[in-house]
C-alpha cells in the first residue's frame, strides 16, 4: 500500500499516449551523429500516428540526411509527482511540395494550420522554418506519476 501523497509511476495505454500527443504542440527531439547527441524543442501538432512539424535549413536537417532515426518526447506536468510524459521513436520524413511525398507535404499544411493558421503564409511568425517533416509513430511509450487517489 502507497502512503497518501506518494507518488505511484505506471505505464501510459496507447491510447492515452495518443490523446497526449493530441493535447500538446511542444516537445524535444532527441538525435545523433557518430558520437554526438543533440536535443532540441519543437512545436508539433500529432495526426494519424504521425508527428508533423518544421524547421528551417541547419545543423539539425543535415544531421538528420545521415541518421533520420530519433527519439521525440512531450509532457504534462503539473507537480515534481504529477506529470505524464510520452516518448515516440520513429524516423523522419523531410516533405517537399510535388516531391514523392506531395501529397503528404499539402497535408502537413493542412494538419499545422489547425494550430498555426497563419503557417507559410504573410502572417508567417517564423518565415524562415519553411522545411516541413513528419515522424512517424513506430515506437511510443508513455509513463505517468500521480500522488492522487
Amino acid at each position: 500500500m502507497t502512503p497518501s501523497g506518494s507518488p505511484r509511476f505506471r505505464e501510459l495505454t496507447r491510447e492515452e499516449c495518443n490523446e497526449l500527443l493530441a493535447r500538446n504542440h511542444v516537445g524535444r527531439i532527441a538525435f545523433s551523429y557518430h558520437d554526438h547527441v543533440d536535443i532540441e524543442p519543437i512545436n508539433f501538432v500529432y495526426d494519424d500516428g504521425w508527428i508533423y512539424g518544421r524547421t528551417g535549413d541547419g545543423t539539425k536537417l543535415r544531421t538528420l540526411a545521415h541518421n533520420r532515426w530519433l527519439a521525440f518526447e512531450t509532457d504534462e506536468v503539473s507537480a515534481l509527482f504529477d506529470w505524464e510524459s510520452v516518448v515516440v521513436k520513429g524516423a523522419l520524413y523531410i516533405l517537399e511540395p510535388g516531391g514523392v511525398r506531395g501529397d503528404a507535404h499539402d497535408h502537413a499544411i493542412d494538419v499545422m494550420r489547425r494550430v498555426h493558421p497563419e503557417l507559410l503564409t504573410p502572417d508567417d511568425p517564423a518565415p524562415e522554418r519553411t522545411v516541413l517533416f513528419r515522424i512517424h509513430a513506430d515506437q511510443v511509450t508513455g509513463r505517468a506519476a500521480s500522488t492522487q487517489g
